[in-house]
């Protein structure tokens, strides 16, 4: 959520801003600050309102004592007045407050400088390309061919159990999901973040604190009956850990790692894009997640880059590194980069990951504040990114790595899965 104080000093830079989101700002900017008056003007009368109750009170105090008790309930009734009008104004900026945060949440957030404008994937920037070149084998298949052939993932059975986009992994291939989940939280942890396993269901502050909330409950998996959500991505419930915590100036960074299951409805998703792995309901993803001093977060952006490149390359895959740009970032982010393989057999990119910065606009509202060295109270940044999400991963693992005589294991992940070839 963008700050009063941005809106205040500089509408017209949030305004110009926005538009690199295709996003036309003014309307709600304007809203916000003739609301954000008013809530000035109402504190201002209130302020007054209760000023005149204090003097009036040490007025009838001075009147008891004098023994004048008539005037003295003169004076209670002009009291009483003055704390009917304050209920009044009570009220009415409590209704001017909600409408000002429902006005808030509509904004999203100002995408930094270094954001290409742009409508959508097709104006993405391509920053870094890297991994080897991939020769499939005459007679290659996709990898929902290669997973019905081997038998590691049954995607009708989990048409059976619950629906499409549910698979079941089964023998090598629930081994290998294992194997990449342990594989990515060793090189996570190893990298200095700290391991935790949260819950996979949220309340609605969390949903709300992170940014799901109001803006994609279409997207998520709602349990009505206890109001709790499943959730899209570790992100929720690990960046929530903070919501209204103050850290102390030596507690910044913090770093955390975490595997969740992952669900998402996916709504008008359809076609060829979402057979196999492509695109789920349900899957595994290995989250990191930072919060750091505004002055360091974007050479933290630029590790976190760094570190999930580094486990692509460990995998040895064909992969490429996208800044989106304005109009295909998400509604939190200031900033995104996007990682992709290289599927050859089905001859695309498939995301894979994530890495967002979101400055202050999730600590805003969170709550999330730390003491800086001078004992001043200030939003944290906060960051993400996927490391790595499953799906596609595997899916490009098994189509880049099959050969004649089967699918080959990276080396990096023998260790883990126990076999070196799914045959």
């Amino acid at each position: 959520m963008l700050t009063l104080k941005m809106l205040r000093e500089d509408p017209e830079r949030v305004i110009a801003k926005l538009a690199v989101k295709n996003f036309d700002a003014r309307p709600v900017v304007e809203k916000v600050l003739e609301l954000d008056t008013n809530r000035r003007n109402l504190q201002t009368e209130s302020d007054s309102l209760l000023a005149q109750q204090k003097q009036k009170a040490a007025v009838i105090g001075s009147l008891m004592k004098a023994g004048k008790k008539d005037e003295a309930e003169e004076v209670k009734k002009e009291v009483a007045l003055l704390k009917e009008k304050s209920s009044e104004l009570l009220a009415r900026a409590d209704e001017n407050n909600k409408e000002l945060e429902a006005q808030l949440v509509l904004l999203p957030n100002i995408p930094c400088d270094l954001v290409p404008p742009g409508k959508g994937a097709e104006d993405n920037l391509v920053v870094k390309m890297g991994g080897p070149e991939v020769v499939l084998p005459e007679g290659a298949l996709p990898h929902w061919e290669l997973a019905k052939k081997y038998d590691i993932i049954d995607f009708d059975l989990g048409v059976k159990l619950t629906g499409a986009g549910f698979p079941v992994y089964k023998g090598k291939g629930a081994k290998l999901q294992r194997a990449l989940i342990n594989f990515f939280l060793d090189v996570n942890t190893r990298a200095g973040y700290k391991e935790v396993e949260p819950p996979v269901v949220v309340n609605a502050a969390s949903g709300f604190g992170t940014g799901q909330l109001p803006d994609k409950e279409a997207q998520m998996y709602y349990v009505g009956l206890d109001d709790f959500y499943l959730v899209p991505t570790a992100e929720v419930p690990v960046t929530n850990i903070f919501r209204d915590v103050i850290l102390q100036n030596n507690e910044c960074p913090q770093k955390m790692t975490a595997y969740t299951p992952c669900f998402r409805r996916e709504a008008g998703s359809y076609g060829k894009d979402v057979r196999g792995l492509n695109r789920l309901h349900q899957f595994d993803k290995v989250e990191i997640v930072r919060v750091e001093k505004p002055e360091d977060s974007y050479a933290a952006l630029d590790e976190m880059v760094a570190h999930v490149e580094s486990i692509v390359n460990a995998l040895g895959l064909k992969y490429r590194i996208l800044r989106l740009c304005g109009g295909d970032m998400s509604f939190t982010s200031a900033i995104t980069y996007d990682f992709e393989l290289w599927s050859a057999a089905q001859g695309r990119w498939l995301e894979i990951s994530s890495v967002s910065n979101f400055e202050t606009y999730q600590a805003n509202r969170l709550h999330l504040r730390y003491r800086d060295a001078e004992g001043k109270v200030q939003l944290c940044h906060t960051l993400n990114g996927s490391s790595l999400a499953l799906p596609r991963v595997v899916a490009a693992l098994l189509e880049d790595n099959q050969t004649e005589d089967g699918i080959i294991i990276p080396e990096i992940l023998r260790p883990y899965t126990g076999f070196d070839k799914i045959d």
